[in-house]
């Protein structure tokens, strides 16, 4: 995880309108061309929906 940067995430998630979805975020990142790993770690994390971009880092970066 030490690949991905919170500029990484920020790109990875432009556009999002919050309140969101674990499975619409994990399309954005997708569509907006993010890394493996980062859309990996989205994909795969407990939270089923995020109030806004801070609770996104958090769970990428805090919980690695």
């Amino acid at each position: 995880m030490a690949d991905i940067s919170p500029i990484d995430l920020q790109k990875a998630l432009k556009g999002a309108e919050y309140p969101a979805g674990r499975d619409d975020l994990v399309a954005l990142a997708e569509g907006n061309g993010a890394a493996d790993a980062l859309v990996s770690k989205l994909r795969d994390t407990s939270a089923d929906q995020f109030d806004g971009p801070a609770e996104v880092q958090k769970v990428v970066f805090d919980n690695a």
